[in-house]
Order: C-alpha cells, then structure tokens, then sequence
C-alpha cells in the first residue's frame, strides 16, 4: 500500500459560472487563478504562491443527471480506483462516475459512502502529496470534515476503505463528540481530519473542506460583500484558531480557518 493511500489530495469545485466563482474565491481566500483546460472541457486552477490548491470545472449534465449541485468535492488517493470502487457499490455505497482516466493527471471515479455523502477517488499520476502544512499557510488546505448520519457506522466505513485511524475525540456537548481520524501510518501524528453526527439542521450527510486564511473576521466580510453568507461562526476549535462557514453565491458551502485578529 503507498504511502499516499487514504490521504486527501485535492479539492475541487463544480460551478455554474466559472468567472465569477473565480473572483470571489480569489478575493475571499486570496488565491490566483490560471486556466488548465483541455479539449474536453474548461479548467481552472487555484493557486497559493505557485503551489496548485484545488481546482475548478463547470458543473457538467452527467453530474446533474446524478443530482449534483454547484459545491466542493475532495478526492482521496488509493491504490487501485477500480477495486475501490467495487467494494463501495458491494458495501451499500454508490459509484456515480465509474472509473476513468484524466490524461496526465491518473484514474478517479466519483462515489457517495452508504449515507450518500460524495466524494472521489484518485490513484495519481505522481504521488504529490499538499497535505496540511505544519504551519497555518493562508490558501493551503486546512481540514477536512465529515457530517455523518451515524458516527459510528461512518467511522468504521471509512476505516476499513482506508485504513484511517481514531485520534482524539473533542466532546462537543449535546451535539456530542467529534472524532478526528488519521492515516494508518500516521500513529500520532498529524490528523487528516474529524467525523461529527450531521446536525438536525443539515439535510443530508456530506463532506466539507476548509481552506486557511489569514484573519477570520476579515475574510467573514470578504465573504459578505462578494454575495456569500456566513451561516455559521466565527468559533473557535481546538488548537486556538478560529473557524467559519460559507454559502458562496451559488450555495456551495466552504469552511475558513485562521486566527482571530482583532
């Protein structure tokens, strides 16, 4: 198994308009943007300093056919896409993409976990790794979050696709723990990221992902003035930084970690 299996390796955004989804992602996070598109579709990429972050494409008809919305998605590396796959559609999953290949980029497919949470698979061309920076980079990848119908259940799922491992649990009262999970071979080490029960409010369970900027109040009223919505924080987590959430124009949700600066 590579040292890259289980691990996120990007994050993606599918959008009904691509200009202005660039703009107010640029002014919100601080990113540049560069067009990567190929003959069978435009691309975007977000960068931080010159290290590519997410990327962004329009939202396609087979992914509306699916049911897709404008929002992000994350993919996690494996070993084999195919086998992957295969053991999601036989374990109550779906494969809403089957397996394909991206020229020069590797193989992936689009999945949803047994409580219909999406998400996709990579096995890269080259294993890059962005990870989470030791240091709170303003742009990079920040953390990676699951809303889960069963805690539980969703745990062990994704243990056993990926070996992920418990780290520490954070008690968060009535709406009770939250659980931050690990790479198998990361034994006290950096967490990828946490599982908490999907909140009565939130209609369905999904992935979220945040992204590092360098002041939270700031970049609430960044987020503001673009037409996005803060429906959620500024609070603080673990650690001492503080977090947002944000419907951008289209309704797509992203999540902002940093410190608190007043």
């Amino acid at each position: 198994m590579s040292s890259m299996h289980g691990r996120f390796v990007w994050r993606e955004l599918m959008t009904n308009n691509m200009a202005a989804a660039e703009k107010f992602y640029c002014d919100l996070i601080g990113w540049k943007a560069k067009d990567a598109s190929m003959p069978d579709g435009d691309y975007t990429l977000f960068t931080a300093g010159d290290t590519e972050i997410a990327g962004m494409m329009p939202l396609t008809t087979e992914a509306r056919d699916h049911g897709a919305r404008p929002g992000w998605i994350g993919y996690i590396a494996v070993d084999d896409v195919d086998a992957c796959a295969d053991r999601i559609a036989g374990t109550g999953g779906q494969v809403h993409v089957k397996p394909r290949d991206i020229p020069s980029v590797g193989r992936f497919a689009v999945v949803a976990d047994p409580h219909g949470a999406v998400f996709s698979l990579l096995k890269p061309v080259s294993e890059t790794d962005q990870g989470a920076p030791d240091a709170m980079l303003p742009g990079y990848p920040g953390w990676n979050e699951l809303c889960a119908d069963d805690l539980n259940q969703a745990f062990d799922y994704y243990s056993n696709l990926f070996g992920w491992t418990k780290a520490d649990a954070v008690d968060m009262g009535e709406m009770g723990p939250y659980q931050l999970f690990a790479a198998s071979d990361d034994a006290g080490g950096q967490s990828l990221g946490g599982m908490m029960k999907r909140p009565e409010a939130v209609p369905a369970a999904f992935w979220q992902y945040y992204f590092i900027v360098d002041g939270i109040e700031a970049a609430a009223e960044r987020a503001k003035s673009g037409g996005g919505t803060v429906i959620a924080g500024p609070h603080e987590v673990p650690g001492g930084s503080w977090i947002i959430h944000v419907l951008d124009p289209e309704g797509s949700v992203v999540g902002l970690v940093g410190p608190l600066k007043k």
